[in-house]
C-alpha cells in the first residue's frame, strides 16, 4: 500500500523542486520520508514545516539533505555474474550486428562513476583498447553534482577498487600514492553530465543502457515515465541492463526479457501490424442433380449449426433461419418471406440494415465485433456478427447470409483471464515493489554500515590517541615518582645536615650568629640565646640590627661591611656589653666571611666570647639555658 501523504511533506518536496530544481515527487514516499527524517534528526528538528523554514534560513543545508536522500551506493563490478554475462553473451551478440559502426552506451544514475568505468572496462575487454577508443562513447548521468565531481576525477581509494580483478586493476588503473586513477586515454571516452530521469530528455540512439537499482526508488507512475524515456533512448535492438531488484514484469509492452535472471532486456517494437480477418468462402450451391438425401443432409446441418444463422434472398427477404436463430431471436415459419426491415432482428441486438447495405455494395463480407445484447430478464450475451454475400457458380449474387456467433463463454473466459492477469500483474508489482523496498533498505543499511565503519575507525583512532596519552602520562608519572624519590632523598639529606649543624652549633661554648649579606639572621645558637635573652625562633629571619640586645651592634658595622665586601680573613673586636641579666660584660666578637660557592650571596659568622666583666670580675654563671641555635631546648 502507498504511504499516506502528508501535506507538509508534499509542500517541502514542492519547495525543493521550485528552489533547487530537484523533483523528488516521483520517489516512493516511505523511503523518501525515512531519509528526510534522518536528516531532520541530525539538525534537531521533528516538524516538516520547521525544517522548511530551516532550509530557507540555512541554504547550506540543501547539500547535506541531497547527500542524505541520494543514496550513492555503488561499486565496481557490482553483481559480478551479471557483468560476466554482459561481457560473454550480450556484447558479442550486439557487436556481431554492428560490424564496425560506432557504439553508444548510457549509464543512467551513475553516482560516483564506478559503474560507468566498469562498463568501459567490459567494452575494452571485448573490443580491445584501441577499438574501444575509436568506436565507443559512454554517457554517464546523475542528478547529484557532488557525486559527478567525484566521478569526473576518476580517482578511487584502495577500498573502492577492491572488487576490480587484479589484472584489470593493473591494466586500467594507475596508482598514485594511496589513490587509483582510471587511465586518461580511456577516461576520455566516458562523458559525465547531469540528467534527471524523471523529467529530462533521454540520450538517444543508445546500444546499451545501464540503469541499475535506480528505478526501485520511484513510484509506479514515475517508473512508467522513465521506462518510456529509456524505450525511446534505445535503438531497435538495444539492450537494457537493470539491477537485481528490477524485473519489468508489468512493462512487457516496452521491453522483453533477454535474461531475466541477470536482468537484461531488449526493446519491444510497439508498432502493431495490420491484421485483417479473412472470411471463409460461402457454401457452394448444390449442383444440379444432387440427391435428395444430400439436400436433406445439407438442410439438417444448416439447422443444427451452433451459430445463429439467417439467409436472405436478393431482395432482402428472410429465406431461411436455423434452429439457433429461431430460439435466440424468436423467429418462426410465419416470418419466412418477410422483409428483414420488418423484423425485430433488424435493429436488435444491433442495427443490421447498414451492415447488409455495406456488404451488398462492396460485395465483401462484413465483420462486427463486441456486440453486447442485454435480453429482458436474462444475462447479457456477447456476440460477433458476420455478413457474407452469397454467389452462384457464375458469380451472380443470390442472397446474403447473416451469422451471429455467440462468444459469451469466450468473453467470460477472456474477462476471467484479464482479471487473473491483472491480479497477477498486481501481485508481480507488489512483489517487485517489496523487492525494491528491500533493496532500498539494504542499500540504506549498507550506507549506514559504511558510516558506522567510518565512525568506528574514528573511535579506534581516538582510542589509540588516548592510549598514547595514557602511556605518556604513565611515563610522566614514572618520572615524577623518580623525582619525588630524589626530592625525598634530598630532604632526608637536608634533615640530616640540619641535625648535624644543630649539633655542631649546640656544642660550641660561644655564642654564634650567622647573617646573610643583608645582615638578616640565619642562625642563632643556644649560647647566643643564653647570653642575650633572645630565643632562636625570635631571632632567625630578623635583621641583626633590629634585635634589642645588650650588645652595641653599631660598633660591628665597619667590621661586617669589610667581611661582606672584601671576603678577607677574620677580624676580632672587643666590645663592652650588657648580658641578659643586665650585668656588664666584655665580649670578644670575631667576624669570619662565609661563602660556600662562588655565586652564593655573601654572609658572615659572628662568634661572641665573654672575656670578663669590666673591672676584672669573671662572668656570672647563667641560671638556666635557653634554647640551642635552631630553637631546640
Amino acid at each position: 500500500m502507498p504511504a499516506e501523504t502528508d501535506p507538509a511533506f508534499e509542500a517541502l518536496l514542492g519547495f525543493l523542486r521550485d528552489e533547487r530544481g530537484f523533483d523528488f515527487t516521483g520517489y516512493k514516499r516511505a523511503s523518501l520520508m525515512r531519509r528526510v527524517r534522518r536528516r531532520m534528526e541530525s539538525v534537531g528538528i521533528d516538524d516538516y514545516e520547521e525544517y522548511h523554514d530551516h532550509l530557507t534560513v540555512h541554504p547550506e543545508e540543501f547539500t547535506a539533505l541531497f547527500n542524505t536522500i541520494l543514496i550513492n551506493v555503488t561499486s565496481f563490478f557490482r553483481d559480478a555474474d551479471a557483468w560476466d554475462h554482459l561481457r560473454e553473451r550480450v556484447l558479442p551478440d550486439l557487436l556481431a550486428r554492428r560490424d564496425e559502426q560506432p557504439l553508444r552506451a548510457w549509464s543512467a544514475g551513475c553516482a560516483s562513476g564506478e559503474e560507468a568505468y566498469t562498463l568501459a572496462m567490459v567494452f575494452a575487454e571485448v573490443l580491445g583498447v584501441e577499438a574501444f577508443r575509436e568506436r565507443v562513447k559512454i554517457y554517464a548521468t546523475d542528478v547529484d553534482e557532488e557525486a559527478l565531481s567525484v566521478a569526473r576525477a576518476a580517482a578511487y581509494s584502495e577500498r573502492d577498487v577492491q572488487n576490480v580483478p587484479e589484472k584489470l586493476r593493473q591494466r586500467y588503473f594507475e596508482q598514485h600514492g594511496q589513490r587509483y586513477l582510471f587511465r586518461k586515454e580511456l577516461r576520455r571516452s566516458v562523458i559525465f553530465g547531469r540528467n534527471d530521469l524523471v523529467q529530462d530528455a533521454p540520450i538517444s540512439h543508445v546500444d546499451v543502457l545501464v540503469c541499475r537499482n535506480a528505478l526501485m526508488y520511484f513510484t509506479a507512475d514515475a517508473q512508467a515515465g522513465m521506462l518510456q524515456r529509456m524505450h525511446f533512448a534505445l535503438r531497435p535492438d538495444g539492450v537494457l541492463f537493470l539491477g537485481k531488484a528490477e524485473m519489468l514484469l508489468s512493462h512487457a509492452d516496452l521491453f522483453r526479457a533477454v535474461d531475466l535472471r541477470q536482468r537484461f532486456f531488449r526493446k519491444t517494437i510497439t508498432e502493431n501490424p495490420d491484421r485483417r480477418f479473412v472470411a471463409a468462402a460461402a457454401h457452394p450451391r448444390a449442383r444440379n442433380g444432387e440427391s435428395a438425401q444430400l439436400g436433406a443432409l445439407r438442410d439438417a446441418g444448416f439447422m443444427s449449426s451452433a451459430a445463429a444463422q439467417l439467409v436472405l434472398d436478393p431482395e432482402g427477404r428472410l429465406a431461411m433461419a436455423n434452429n439457433r436463430a429461431g430460439n435466440l431471436f424468436g423467429l418462426t415459419s410465419r416470418d419466412a418471406g418477410r422483409p428483414i426491415q420488418d423484423l425485430e432482428i433488424s435493429y436488435r441486438p444491433i442495427e443490421l440494415r447498414s451492415h447488409l447495405d455495406e456488404a451488398a455494395s462492396r460485395q465483401r463480407h462484413v465483420w462486427v465485433r463486441d456486440i453486447t445484447w442485454h435480453r429482458p430478464g436474462g444475462d447479457a450475451l456477447f456476440m460477433e456478427l458476420q455478413v457474407v454475400p452469397l454467389h452462384d457458380e457464375s458469380g451472380t449474387a443470390i442472397g446474403t447470409t447473416v451469422i451471429f456467433h455467440d462468444v459469451t463463454h469466450h468473453r467470460q473466459l477472456q474477462d476471467e483471464l484479464s482479471a487473473s492477469t491483472r491480479r497477477l500483474e498486481t501481485a508481480y508489482e507488489e512483489l517487485q515493489s517489496t523487492n525494491e523496498e528491500l533493496e532500498t533498505t539494504n542499500e540504506e543499511l549498507q550506507s549506514t554500515v559504511e558510516e558506522l565503519e567510518t565512525t568506528n575507525e574514528e573511535l579506534q583512532s581516538t582510542n589509540e590517541e588516548l592510549e598514547t596519552m595514557n602511556e605518556e602520562l604513565q611515563s610522566m608519572n614514572d618520572e615524577l615518582r623518580v623525582t619525588n624519590d630524589a626530592l625525598r632523598e634530598q630532604q632526608d639529606q637536608v634533615t640530616r645536615l640540619n641535625f648535624f649543624m644543630t649539633s655542631v652549633l649546640s656544642s660550641i661554648d660561644n655564642g654564634v650568629v650567622v647573617v646573610d649579606g643583608a645582615l638578616t639572621v640565619l642562625a642563632w645558637n643556644s649560647k647566643a640565646a643564653d647570653l642575650w635573652g633572645v630565643r632562636t625562633d625570635e631571632a632567625v629571619g630578623v635583621p641583626l640590627f633590629a634585635l634589642d640586645i645588650g650588645l652595641p651592634l653599631e660598633q660591628l658595622v665597619p667590621m661586617l661591611k669589610r667581611q661582606l665586601v672584601n671576603d678577607g680573613d677574620h677580624e676580632t673586636i672587643t666590645i663592652d656589653a650588657v648580658n641578659r641579666r643586665g650585668r656588664p660584660v666584655a665580649v670578644h666578637v670575631t667576624a669570619t666571611p662565609m661563602r660556600l660557592e662562588p655565586d652564593d650571596t655573601p654572609g658572615a659568622i659572628l662568634v661572641m666570647d665573654v672575656i670578663e666583666p669590666p673591672g676584672g670580675q669573671p662572668p656570672a654563671e647563667s641560671d638556666s639555658p635557653l634554647v640551642d641555635g635552631f630553637g631546640n631546648s
